[in-house]
């Protein structure tokens, strides 16, 4: 039986977000804390009916979790949880898709925008106190999205958002996602990934903005970088673990493409030791695409929303996993 709403404890566990105290201004009568280790977290996790949390989960915390009913995915992405450990103890997981729709569209067209002009280069010049003069050679120019040709892996609420950002621009937008019949979501085209290496060499912007399952995980290889042209980039604001990352690097390092704006990466942090912090066509954003002044609240709006669901008794959870 779900706890009622006096009897309810929530845990609202992150290392940075103030969830917690943006939940304790609603001025509802549910209890509640936070912790942002994960060491606080497995001291306390046995208190909590409901459990708003994503990085500082661990699978090994399910049984210690022993009054857990719920758990609410602070992101999009749920690869952290275990299902079939969840579904064995009866707790519920929902994510929280569509809370940063707005800023990782937004972000993955600044890292669009900041490739075709250069702006991480004008950045280092400027660190540098270097006045870069007039360029002969076309192909070390800034350049225009119009007329320019983007895919967007992922053609979601997300995706579809950065298709209809890139047509203001004037570009020429290819989707790809898993059920073309659900509609276009503003692309010019959509389709499948079984034609993605067909369609690659008329990218001059590859944009990944998908969830990752076993169809997306390495989705760019080193045979997809290799159908790019030499003028394009990659954009990932997905996932790390949809790139082959050492491909990525290789392909750059020959030529073979001519950059990527990264917001993800297969291990975070990225380690200090990876090739990808110095190369001078990487442009790398540090997780913060979904980030937003507004990303807490738009959370505790699902997590009401859930909440007063299992309060009806309803089977369906907004977003839900499990």
């Amino acid at each position: 039986m779900f706890p009622s709403e006096s009897e309810l404890t929530i845990c609202f566990a992150h290392v940075a977000y103030q969830l917690q105290q943006r939940f304790v201004l609603r001025k509802l009568p549910i209890k509640s804390f936070g912790v942002t280790s994960r060491e606080e977290l497995e001291a306390r996790v046995g208190e909590a009916d409901v459990l708003v949390i994503s990085g500082l989960w661990r699978n090994e915390f399910a049984e210690r979790a022993r009054k857990l009913h719920f758990i609410q995915s602070i992101g999009a992405g749920t690869d952290q949880f275990d299902r079939a450990v969840l579904d064995g103890r009866g707790i519920r997981l929902a994510s929280a898709q569509g809370v940063n729709v707005n800023a990782v569209s937004e972000h993955a067209m600044s890292l669009i925008l900041a490739m075709a002009r250069r702006l991480p280069e004008a950045r280092d010049n400027q660190a540098k106190h270097t006045w870069r003069g007039m360029i002969s050679d076309l192909t070390q120019r800034e350049d225009e999205l119009g007329g320019k040709t983007l895919i967007i892996i992922g053609l979601g609420g997300i995706g579809g958002r950065l298709a209809r950002l890139a047509k203001a621009f004037g570009m020429r937008v290819i989707g790809f996602k898993r059920n073309v019949a659900t509609g276009s979501d503003g692309a010019d085209s959509v389709h499948t990934l079984r034609e993605l290496k067909a369609l690659l060499p008329q990218a001059d912007f590859v944009a990944l903005t998908c969830p990752l399952t076993k169809e997306t995980e390495n989705v760019i290889d080193a045979e997809v970088l290799s159908r790019m042209k030499p003028s394009a980039y990659l954009v990932n604001a997905a996932r790390g673990r949809c790139v082959e990352e050492n491909a990525l690097i290789a392909a750059m390092r020959a030529g073979k493409i001519a950059g990527a704006a990264i917001d993800v990466t297969v291990d975070e942090p990225l380690p200090a030791s990876s090739p990808l912090w110095d190369m001078p066509n990487v442009f790398i954003t540090p997780h913060t695409a979904g980030e937003t002044r507004r990303y807490e609240d738009n959370v505790l709006d699902v997590l009401m929303d859930n909440l007063q669901r299992l309060w009806r008794g309803e089977a369906t959870l907004r977003n839900q996993i499990l």
